[in-house]
């Protein structure tokens, strides 16, 4: 008799669960990371989902290649949200880059020096990062994988000082997500970068003599 009381509590318990979470599904079965989380648990679990199935691995090892192969930094004369010649080259440089990955996202934060009040600071950093996306535009990439809309102001200087500081006054790209889901499409862009890099990857280093080189072939 005890039993089954104990039997009935137990479904009721579930039940209610069952009435206040929607219907539980039978994912207690199954691998980790079989069902997405549809954002109940928030940021936190989309994180762990973006680990386990590769995705975030890929995306930090993109931006750290990103900022070991060209310059991430531009910076401007104060007060002024101009492009100058040396900011345009490095833009550039970014755009050649960035056309490369089709489906990778882009975000370009900017910065003051201390300078003048914050709130007009926050405001100028918004500009010099809408220039320079703007000037990424020009050179092909589509606005819908260029984001411009976080200004640091003068809260995270490279130099601390209340005074000016040209290295202050910059923007940064940095590689923010991918325009689709999953990074593992293969599209004939992809394909292109791929192929480039296997033929680059078998020339030998530079000085490497060919008689240095047939050596280390016949080893």
């Amino acid at each position: 008799m005890h039993k089954l009381i104990a039997g009935l509590g137990l479904t009721l318990a579930l039940g209610a669960c069952a009435q206040t979470w929607g219907p539980v599904p039978n994912s207690f079965l199954r691998e980790a990371g079989a069902q997405v989380d549809t954002g109940m648990f928030g940021n936190a679990t989309l994180n762990n989902t973006m680990i386990m199935n590769g995705e975030k691995d890929y995306l930090v090892s993109l931006a750290n290649r990103f900022a070991e192969e060209v310059p991430t930094t531009i910076t401007f004369a104060f007060d002024s949200a101009h492009l100058d010649s040396a900011a345009r080259a490095v833009l550039s440089r970014q755009a050649d880059w960035i056309r490369q990955f089709p489906e990778v996202r882009f975000r370009v934060y900017g910065h003051t020096d201390a300078v003048g009040s914050d709130a007009y600071n926050r405001r100028l950093g918004q500009r010099r990062a809408n220039t320079a996306v703007a000037y990424l535009m020009s050179r092909g990439i589509s606005r819908a994988r260029l984001e411009a809309v976080v200004s640091y102001g003068e809260r995270q200087p490279l130099i601390v000082t209340q005074g000016r500081e040209r290295r202050n006054r910059r923007t940064v790209t940095e590689v923010s997500g991918f325009l689709k889901r999953h990074p593992t499409v293969l599209d004939g862009k992809y394909a292109q970068v791929v192929y480039r890099e296997y033929v680059e990857s078998a020339v030998p280093p530079t000085g490497l003599s060919q008689n240095q080189s047939s050596l280390n072939e016949g080893q």
